[in-house]
């Protein structure tokens, strides 16, 4: 078992006794700690199956995040499966940050920091429009993108947007 990853692998991932889904890694993004960023792909199949991977990474993403590749395959939680070249297009990924992650106290946030792949994070305070749709930025453990992989949302506390800043521009 390689614990190696380049840009390309794919991995499957067990969501369930029944299904498992594919995430692949895209490129390290040096703004992120130079981590991993992967796209997780929404297509359960079944367990014993074996897709064509050129056809796995052409389905529907259902996110962006940066995770260690390597902690998934050490600890268990994902598999390499194989390498396809085409990564998709990034140019449209962005992430967010919040000045207020870890201060538990605060449940909302207007202090937001955003980025794409490679780029120069900028503070834009509220989130506006299609800035609500950027992703956590944060370095995700591997449990924490099995789980998202498997209902949707992760599952530890983050400071939230405040509802007062949908459709304003």
């Amino acid at each position: 078992m390689t614990r190696n990853t380049k840009i390309g692998d794919v991995f499957s991932v067990k969501i369930n006794d029944s299904c498992k889904k594919y995430l692949q890694y895209i490129i390290s993004d040096l703004t992120q700690l130079n981590s991993d960023v992967i796209r997780a792909f929404k297509k359960e199949y079944p367990l014993d199956s074996n897709p064509d991977l050129k056809e796995v990474v052409k389905g529907e993403v259902q996110f962006y995040a940066h995770c260690v590749t390597k902690w998934g395959i050490k600890l268990g939680f994902w598999e390499k499966t194989g390498n396809v070249p085409d990564v998709g297009k990034m140019g449209h990924v962005l992430f967010r940050d919040s000045s207020d992650d870890g201060n538990t106290k605060i449940k909302f946030s207007d202090n937001w920091w955003l980025w794409k792949i490679n780029e120069d994070q900028r503070f834009v305070g509220k989130l506006y429009g299609e800035n609500r749709k950027a992703e956590i930025g944060s370095v995700i453990p591997p449990n924490g993108i099995i789980y998202r992989m498997a209902h949707g949302y992760y599952d530890f506390a983050y400071p939230q947007m405040n509802d007062d800043n949908i459709d304003k521009q």
